[in-house]
């Protein structure tokens, strides 16, 4: 599962392979701050993103998953 360091997040991004199919599906963690090195935080638990769309393989879901990450943390910021 890639890791990128977005701010103070740490985003976590994969594309899974539907059960018995061909299509990928785009799945994000997303993890704040922690004083304790050895615990992540999780702010967004892993869970599927998208859920509405589908991808051919797992690179593309990956990068979907990856944008969808990038929107959320977007959007949490402009509300603040």
């Amino acid at each position: 599962m890639p890791t990128e360091q977005v701010g103070d997040y740490e985003v976590e991004y994969a594309g899974v392979r539907l059960i018995g199919g061909d299509e990928w599906v785009a799945q994000v963690a997303i993890f704040g701050h922690s004083t304790n090195p050895m615990h992540r935080n999780p702010v967004f638990p892993v869970q599927r993103v998208l859920p509405d769309q589908t991808f051919a393989d797992e690179k593309a879901a990956e990068e979907g998953a990856r944008q969808a990450a990038h929107d959320m943390l977007e959007k949490q910021a402009a509300r603040h």
